[in-house]
């Protein structure tokens, strides 16, 4: 069996419709599995959208629509007809409220209670719901004397739950041996500094699960909590592909073919995510770790992050009326170095649209099929 390269997308919140910072990390790996397919290679291309938590939950209960009403209407109004416009030649399109989800989430989940990486606890502190995720004290920013999330600019709620933990905590030392002998399995080398200082400087065992509403996937052996969103979200990357599935199955073969993925490429924001929690899950099931996980910078607008909550978010199709499809694509690979933050400006699209398309590329055209006709009989 001829392994397939395997590359995700973050999945993404589905609060509102895209903006141009989603489609900047989905058509960079558009372009990266075309290449791959070009080569001859088996591909596997994923990306999809998170559905539970206290963040689409409020969005909902805010547009008078229920939960499942709401995401629904927002995937295929607005995400999947966005992918589709840019030409995202994407394999597979999971949803975490999908049943094929749902139940391995479940199965994974059981497993490592039985194993033992699980235990009843007690969660007290920060927690950011633009974020969805619990804050350390010193993540955070004042603003007006309130202490504040420093990527939404908004005030944190304090948590105090009788949840389940995951034993986080016994797998610093697998990690940092990870990232010292696979030194690629995190890229750029400034995403893999913060990794293995974050490790270095202790890492407290994770909550996974929610006691104070009802919107997300319920704990197997306590109905009365729904898994925590992350620890939901992260497994879209194996349950897409089979995980918990029997190994003769069509899941399991997939699982086998796929497993484990070759690129994850993710937004800087979400890097602890994925290379610290999401490894230490894998390794407490005796799954393989991803072999990289690649964080690229934020896209700005103004100064500031692309953000729906703060309403800087610009949709594609702004800049595709005027501009097209093609330049579209074009321009955020080549005018921001990946890796590394960039700034969207409708100057600096224009100016390279007739600078480097129409001047460079489009008389490099014009001449070659004037040559073709001239000299080689049309």
């Amino acid at each position: 069996m001829i392994k397939s390269f395997y590359l995700t997308t973050p999945i993404y919140y589905v609060n509102d419709a895209p903006h141009i910072g989603h489609a900047y990390t989905t058509v960079a790996g558009d372009v990266l599995t075309r290449w791959h397919r070009q080569k001859g290679e088996s591909v596997w291309f994923l990306t999809g959208t998170d559905e539970h938590g206290q963040k689409v939950m409020r969005t909902a209960e805010a547009n008078n629509a229920a939960p499942q009403a709401w995401v629904d209407k927002l995937v295929q109004d607005a995400w999947k007809p966005n992918w589709a416009h840019l030409n995202i030649a994407n394999d597979d399109f999971i949803r975490t409220t999908e049943k094929r989800h749902t139940e391995r989430v479940q199965k994974f989940l059981q497993s490592l209670k039985d194993s033992g990486h699980i235990y009843a606890g007690k969660y007290e502190g920060p927690y950011c719901v633009g974020c969805e995720e619990f804050k350390l004290p010193g993540d955070l920013i004042e603003i007006d004397g309130a202490k504040c999330c420093p990527i939404h600019s908004k005030p944190i709620e304090l948590v105090n739950e009788n949840n389940w933990f995951f034993k986080l905590s016994d797998f610093v030392e697998p990690l940092l041996a990870h990232y010292k002998n696979n030194p690629d399995a995190c890229q750029p080398e400034s995403a893999r500094n913060e990794v293995v200082s974050f490790l270095e400087g202790g890492v407290s065992d994770l909550s996974i699960s929610r006691s104070t509403f009802d919107w997300g996937i319920p704990v197997p052996w306590d109905t009365d909590q729904v898994v925590y969103v992350w620890f939901d979200a992260l497994l879209n990357y194996a349950t897409a592909v089979g995980l918990t599935d029997a190994p003769d199955s069509e899941g399991g073969k997939k699982f086998a073919q796929t497993w484990p993925a070759d690129v994850h490429l993710v937004g800087k924001d979400i890097l602890r995510f994925h290379a610290v929690i999401w490894p230490a899950m894998l390794m407490a099931a005796g799954l393989a770790v991803p072999k990289k996980v690649f964080a690229h910078g934020w896209l700005l607008v103004g100064g500031e992050k692309m953000s729906k909550s703060k309403l800087t978010g610009i949709a594609p199709k702004d800049i595709t009326d005027h501009f097209g499809v093609d330049a579209f694509r074009y321009y955020f690979l080549r005018a921001i170095p990946f890796g590394t933050d960039g700034s969207f400006s409708w100057e600096d699209m224009s100016a390279r649209y007739t600078s480097e398309l129409a001047n460079d590329f489009g008389n490099l055209a014009s001449r070659s099929a004037a040559m073709v006709e001239k000299y080689c009989a049309g």
